[in-house]
C-alpha cells in the first residue's frame, strides 16, 4: 500500500512550481494558493515523486495525461471561479483540476469516459477532504442535464467544436472555457452565454491536449 507523505521538501517545491507560473503570467492569486495548496505528487505514481513539480504534463493509465500545472492554471483562471459556484468539468482524468476547483470552492461535476479512470476515482486519496467533487462516468459530449444548469464549464479535452449540448447546460451569463482544433494545435477559447442564449467568444493562447472523444470507453 503507498503511503502517501507531503514532506517539507515537497512543500518547497510546490512554492517553487507557483513562482514559475507567477512568472509565467498567471496572476489569480486564488489559483495560485489552491495549487499551492494540493500535493500534485499524490495524483502520479510514485516513480514520478521527485518531479511532480515540474511544469510539464505526465502520462496517467488508459493513454490520458495529468496537464501541465501552467495548462490548469491557465484554464482555471479563464473561468474566474467563485466559491459554491457549480462547475462542469469533461475529463477528470487524475482528479488535479477537478481537485484545484474544489480548493476553491466550487462544488464541481466531474464526467470521466474512460471507465478504468472513473474506477480510480474511487480509491482517491484525497476524496473525503473535497466532498464538493462529484464523479460521472459518461459522454462529455452529453454534459450532465439533471444537475444542469451550471455556473461554468471546462473542458480538459480537445474538442472539434464547441458542444451544443453543453452551450444548454450552462447558465445566462455562465462561461465555458474550451480548448478547440485548429489544424494542429488548439486554441483555448472563453465562452459566455448570452440572456438570449446566444453565445460570445474569445480567443486565447495556443495549447495541446488529447482529443475530445465522444461515447463511453468501458
Amino acid at each position: 500500500m503507498r503511503k502517501f507523505e507531503d514532506s517539507y521538501q515537497h512543500k518547497g517545491l510546490r512554492k517553487k512550481l507557483v513562482d514559475q507560473l507567477r512568472s509565467k503570467g498567471i496572476s489569480d492569486e486564488q489559483v495560485l494558493q489552491a495549487m499551492n495548496n494540493i500535493p500534485r505528487h499524490y495524483f502520479l505514481d510514485s516513480a514520478f515523486d521527485k518531479i511532480a513539480y515540474e511544469d510539464r504534463a505526465f502520462p496517467i493509465s488508459e493513454g490520458q495525461t495529468i496537464s501541465q500545472p501552467y495548462t490548469v492554471a491557465y484554464q482555471t483562471q479563464l473561468l474566474q471561479v467563485k466559491p459554491n459556484e457549480k462547475v462542469l468539468e469533461i475529463g477528470t482524468g487524475s482528479v488535479y483540476q477537478a481537485t484545484v476547483l474544489a480548493e476553491m470552492g466550487a462544488r464541481v461535476y466531474t464526467i470521466e469516459r474512460q471507465k478504468k479512470l472513473f474506477d480510480l476515482t474511487k480509491q482517491f486519496v484525497l476524496r473525503n477532504q473535497y466532498p464538493n467533487i462529484k464523479f460521472f462516468y459518461g459522454d462529455g459530449y452529453e454534459g450532465l442535464p439533471t444537475f444542469a444548469p451550471f455556473d461554468k464549464v471546462i473542458i480538459t479535452a480537445a474538442a472539434p467544436f464547441i458542444p451544443p449540448k453543453l452551450v444548454e447546460q450552462l447558465k445566462p451569463g455562465g462561461k465555458m472555457v474550451i480548448p478547440v482544433d485548429e489544424d494542429h494545435h488548439q486554441r483555448m477559447l472563453r465562452i459566455t452565454k448570452n440572456e438570449d442564449g446566444s453565445i460570445s467568444e474569445e480567443a486565447f493562447d495556443n495549447f495541446s491536449f488529447v482529443p475530445m472523444l465522444s461515447g463511453r470507453n468501458g
